[in-house]
């Protein structure tokens, strides 16, 4: 009876992609001339292991095309071939190859083989030529997988479900190809739904392009590198003549969309945009991703010490309960109480199971760094310190893409050019450092450069023409930062691939907020800027203050308490029709009444009756009124969005020991409320 393979395939897998990681990395470090032994031969143990494993399983595709690679890396580790920077470039891409394979393969869809096959012909076009002079001129002739094609494209576009959401438009996607030449387009209606179960904002087209131009096929699918992640999209030659009719089909259709451009919803949630493009087509997060997690058995030993630690108090005290006797009620209390100090510590141990070093998300960065500083013309040095700093594996999995984006946002307006860094006395090599950090419950996510900083004088004028502020209205420079997390803000002269287009810095604040989070800029014109992001180290538990507001019971985070006081009536003010603040230590700070944001009824409406507990979140500080501090304790947070709907000012629910839900309080949630009441205020005054 044979064995049934299949049951090692998520190991293998697991363990191929954790060796493609480090192909990467090592390729990074690989540079034109080097001959570094030991960096080669762990690139070559990596795809050996991969090019067998992959015979072993069946994977025929990936052994097949790792052989040729294998190869390669063989004739370089041997030093019968001279490490240049067209090997790298093809090997890196080799690398993408790969993982696109192995993912399809988990994940039972399909990959892009026209791609595959054209960085496997630069692979051997490569081993067919033995100087390095003829592997730069392969290197030129199939760069990126490009190839030309004199009669045109058939291009099958589909979008996902989503792509108008994240705020990009098919139409504009399509007069974009219209540039390149003649057009034929055929739009399938087949996923179009009944009018009563059609959502507006999803997209339910998809198109058959016919393009009829010489350009390279490169040059097509740079057009599309922006929704990569958001289509299906396979691009072939065309093999028919050339049409000659004066007006295509689609340019009636495009006309149209001059005069009624395609709606989207009025806020956009744009998804934050997308890595630079791969050599191998993207797509959307494969279900089996990050299914599992790495344990180390010192973690799972100190969880089995503890079961059994609960297990005999557990006895003890069932023995207690079957032979009661009043006169060991103190005992007993004793057993409750070690019951208690045995859960939390088991709660914990198996908090520390899912939390993972930040280096799983830092390490994606280099490359990007790598691709983007060639791309965009620039000398750039990563810096990466405190990736051993750990978080949940949830946070981390949603941290990821708003990391993305403000690292690309400082690559691409922070860091300058050489020239214009010589210009200013500053090396030709700008530095991007990537820092983590624990600090009191949260973890502390640094993203610093040297370079030109923000021009705040920019940013106002944006601000002023964009009808975001008033001409003669006065900032701080942390307000003026702030502008730039607004919907559509962007100082960019020219869209970019990169940037340009507003969308993006608001999702990233939007992101992080979701987390439980919060993100600030720090930045001097000429010297650089500093992003920090704070987050909770888990979304399942946190430490809470009950209070009481009426008959209700609240929890506000911890971490966002700074102090709570009993209001004295010479501090308090009213300003600006019913705005009240309260000064403290010559800060002034808008008092935010619960009970009227919730529609209660309270035990007091006098704030000196009553207790002020002072949070910050959003950068700014607020009083919340409340009737009673009830205690502290840890809470399990539930969903209240999944399991209900948002409610605003509230970020989740728990279930306290007395079996009552309580709500637990969104505060920078409430500094965003308190913000628009006094902006409404202020209106009402003017």
């Amino acid at each position: 009876m044979g064995i049934d393979l299949s049951q090692f395939h998520a190991t293998f897998l697991e363990e191929s992609f954790e060796g493609l990681d480090v192909m990467e990395s090592s390729l990074l470090n690989l540079d034109a001339g080097d001959s570094d032994s030991e960096t080669v031969n762990t690139i070559f143990r990596s795809a050996h292991s991969i090019k067998g494993g992959s015979a072993t399983f069946g994977f025929d595709n990936v052994a097949k095309f790792t052989h040729v690679l294998e190869t390669l890396l063989d004739e370089v580790r041997s030093e019968e071939r001279e490490v240049t920077q067209s090997i790298v470039n093809a090997l890196l891409e080799s690398v993408d190859c790969v993982r696109s394979m192995l993912e399809a393969q988990r994940d039972e869809s399909d990959y892009d083989e026209a791609q595959v096959k054209s960085v496997q012909d630069r692979l051997e076009a490569i081993l067919g030529n033995s100087g390095s002079v003829a592997e730069e001129t392969v290197d030129e002739v199939v760069s990126s997988g490009s190839t030309n094609n004199s009669e045109g494209w058939l291009i099958d576009f589909k979008p996902h479900l989503n792509m108008i959401q994240t705020g990009n438009d098919p139409v504009r996607i399509i007069r974009e190809i219209k540039s390149l030449g003649l057009l034929e387009v055929k739009t399938s209606f087949d996923k179009l739904p009944d009018l009563s179960e059609m959502n507006a904002e999803d997209c339910y087209l998809s198109w058959e392009i016919e393009l009829y131009s010489d350009v390279d096929e490169s040059v097509v699918r740079e057009i599309f590198e922006w929704v990569e992640d958001e289509c299906d999209l396979v691009i072939s030659p065309l093999s028919s003549e050339i049409k000659t009719e004066e007006t295509s089909p689609v340019e009636e259709m495009l006309t149209a969309t001059e005069v009624a451009p395609v709606q989207t919803q009025q806020n956009p949630e744009p998804v934050v945009e997308p890595e630079i493009k791969k050599a191998v087509k993207k797509r959307t997060k494969p279900v089996g991703e990050n299914a599992s997690i790495r344990v180390g058995i010192d973690k799972v030993d100190e969880l089995i010490n503890l079961v059994g630690e609960l297990v005999i108090t557990q006895s003890m005290l069932g023995e207690m309960g079957r032979n009661f006797d009043p006169s060991n009620i103190e005992k007993m209390m004793d057993g409750l109480a070690q019951l208690e100090r045995h859960t939390r510590e088991l709660q914990e141990s198996v908090m520390r199971i899912r939390m993972l070093p930040i280096s799983f998300a830092f390490n994606r960065f280099p490359r990007l760094v790598h691709d983007l500083s060639s791309k965009l013309g620039k000398k750039i040095e990563l810096k990466l310190s405190g990736e051993a700093t750990e978080l949940d594996k949830t946070v981390m999995e949603k941290i990821g893409d708003p990391l993305v984006h403000l690292v690309r946002n400082s690559l691409d307006h922070g860091l300058e050019t050489p020239d214009i860094r010589k210009a200013a006395g500053k090396p030709e090599t700008g530095v991007l450092h990537l820092n983590a950090y624990h600090k009191g419950g949260s973890i502390i996510i640094e993203i610093s450069d040297d370079g030109a900083g923000l021009n705040k004088e920019k940013i106002r004028s944006k601000a002023v023409s964009s009808g975001l502020i008033a001409e003669d209205e006065i900032l701080t420079d942390e307000k003026i930062y702030d502008l730039i997390f607004q919907p559509g803000f962007s100082t960019a002269e020219a869209v970019s691939d990169l940037s340009g287009r507003g969308v993006g810095m608001d999702v990233v604040r939007r992101n992080i907020r979701e987390l439980g989070g919060a993100v600030d800029i720090v930045s001097k014109e000429g010297e650089g800027s500093k992003i920090t992001i704070r987050l909770p180290l888990t979304l399942a538990i946190m430490d809470g203050q009950l209070v009481r507001v009426g008959n209700e019971t609240y929890i506000i985070p911890i971490v966002s308490i700074i102090e709570s006081l009993q209001a004295k009536k010479e501090s308090i003010n009213k300003i600006v029709d019913q705005a009240e603040v309260y000064k403290l230590r010559d800060e002034y700070i808008n008092i935010v009444r619960l009970y009227e944001i919730f529609d209660l009824q309270p035990e007091t409406t006098d704030v000196t009756n009553g207790l002020l507990v002072m949070v910050e979140g959003e950068g700014s500080k607020i009083g919340l009124f409340v009737d009673e501090l009830l205690g502290q304790q840890q809470v399990v947070i539930k969903s209240l969005e999944t399991n209900y709907r948002r409610i605003e000012g509230v970020s989740g629910a728990t279930i306290l020991g007395d079996g009552t839900v309580a709500m637990i309080l969104d505060v920078p949630g409430l500094v965003v409320m308190s913000r628009a009441k006094s902006s409404v205020n202020e209106d009402k005054v003017a």
